[in-house]
């Protein structure tokens, strides 16, 4: 399943930095953020919960930049 998130990242590096360590969560099966659309798009794993799996994200986000956000 695919869905996209509006999210706020203060720069590009941040964004790259956040996308490397999403894409290690467990329920990942593709991450793609986009710091000039600031839109993040993902590719859950077969039979994943999604809100468990958007709660980890965001925590291992906050870890690596504080002010990221999920609108």
């Amino acid at each position: 399943m695919n869905k996209s998130f509006k999210i706020e990242v203060d720069c590009a590096n941040c964004a790259n930095l956040v996308e490397n360590e999403v894409q290690k969560v467990a329920g990942i099966k593709k991450v793609n953020i986009s710091f000039m659309t600031q839109k993040m798009k993902v590719e859950f794993e077969e039979g994943a919960d999604t809100e468990a799996v958007m709660a980890n994200v965001l925590k291992v986000a906050k870890k690596v930049e504080p002010d990221f956000e999920i609108l």
